[in-house]
C-alpha cells in the first residue's frame, strides 16, 4: 500500500532538533564554563610595565584578556545567559533532568506530527469507498483506500482483500489491522508517561542532594550565615522547578495524545462497522435482487 498508512518516517527535522538538543546540552554540561577564571594577582610594578608594553603595543595587534573572554556565537550567549547559570547552579541532577527535556522533546514533536498525517475525514472516505464498493467491487474500493493515507484507509484496505473469503474474513483482516495501527499510534506514549512520572523524581533527588550540600556547609563553618546555606537550598529549588517544568508539559502533551487516539480508534470501530455491513447487505441483495440503498451524504 502506497498511501493507506501515514509516513512511518520520522521526519529530518527531528533529527536535527535532537542533534540541536544534544550540542546545548554538552555545551552546557561542560565544566567550568559558567564562570570565567579569575587572573592571577599582578604585583603593581607588573601591572605598570604591562600597562606600558600594551599603548606601546600595535593596536592591530593587540589582544586583551576581554576578547579572549568574550562570548563567540549562540553558545558563547547560552553559557552566560541565566539559564545557562541556572543549569550550572542546578548540580549533578540537572544533567538527567535535561536529557529527560530532550527526549521528550522530541517525542512530543514526533507524535504530533504522525497524528496530524493520519487526520483524514473519515465519512468522506467511507462514501468513497462504499459508492466504488457497489459500482467496481472490492478491487476498485481498495484503490480508493491506496490513495489516502491514515489508519482508517489501512484497516479498510485490510479488509476489502479478503472481501472474496466472506465477511468472517473480513473481520478478522480488520482487527488483525487495528491491532497493528493501534500499536503505531500509541509508540512514544509509554516513554512520554515515563518521562512525566520519573523528572519530578529527579528533581526532588536534587533537592534532597541541595539539602545535604547546605548542612554539609552549616557543619563545617565556624559561622553560620545566610550565604552558607544559599547554594544549597538554591540547588534544591532550581532542581524541583526543572522537574516540575518538564512533568506538567509532556503530561498535557501525553493526554491529548491519548484522547486523540481515542477518537482515532472509534473512527475505526465505525468504518470497519460500516464496510462489514455494507458486505453482508450486498450479500444479501444477491440472494435476493433486491437494489442498493443510496449511500447517505456527510
Amino acid at each position: 500500500m502506497k498511501e493507506t498508512r501515514c509516513n512511518r518516517r520520522r521526519p529530518r527535522v527531528l533529527a536535527a532538533v535532537a542533534v540541536a538538543c544534544l550540542a546545548c546540552a554538552a555545551m552546557l554540561s561542560a565544566p567550568g564554563w559558567a564562570q570565567k577564571p579569575s587572573a592571577p594577582p599582578v604585583s603593581t610594578t607588573a601591572a605598570a610595565d604591562s600597562d606600558t608594553t600594551r599603548v606601546a603595543a600595535p593596536a592591530s595587534g593587540a589582544v586583551t584578556d576581554a576578547t579572549r573572554d568574550a562570548p563567540r556565537g549562540f553558545f558563547g550567549n547560552l553559557r552566560n545567559s541565566y539559564i545557562g547559570q541556572m543549569y550550572v547552579k542546578g548540580g549533578i541532577c540537572m544533567h538527567p533532568l535535561l536529557l529527560c527535556a530532550i527526549v521528550g522533546l522530541v517525542l512530543i514533536i514526533e507524535r504530533l506530527w504522525t497524528l496530524w498525517r493520519a487526520r483524514i475525514n473519515t465519512r468522506s472516505l467511507m462514501i468513497d469507498v462504499l459508492k466504488t464498493l457497489r459500482k467496481e467491487g472490492p478491487r476498485g474500493a481498495m484503490h480508493v483506500c491506496e490513495g489516502q493515507r491514515g489508519p482508517i484507509a489501512a484497516i479498510l484496505h485490510s479488509g476489502l482483500m479478503r472481501a472474496h473469503r466472506g465477511p468472517e474474513a473480513v473481520e478478522k483482516a480488520i482487527h488483525t489491522a487495528g491491532s497493528i495501527e493501534m500499536a503505531f499510534l500509541e509508540r512514544g506514549l509509554l516513554a512520554l508517561a515515563t518521562i512525566s512520572n520519573v523528572a519530578p523524581l529527579l528533581g526532588f533527588l536534587g533537592t534532597v542532594t541541595g539539602m545535604i550540600k547546605a548542612f554539609a556547609a552549616i557543619a563545617a563553618a565556624e559561622q553560620v550565615s545566610a550565604k552558607i546555606v544559599a547554594r544549597g537550598i538554591e540547588e534544591a529549588l532550581i532542581t524541583t522547578a526543572v522537574g516540575l517544568m518538564i512533568a506538567v508539559p509532556v503530561s498535557a502533551f501525553y493526554s491529548y495524545f491519548v484522547l486523540s487516539i481515542d477518537r482515532f480508534v472509534l473512527e475505526m470501530e465505525e468504518a470497519s462497522a460500516e464496510l462489514v455491513d455494507e458486505l453482508l447487505d450486498e450479500e444479501y441483495r444477491r440472494a435476493t435482487g433486491q437494489p442498493a440503498a443510496p449511500v447517505v451524504q456527510p
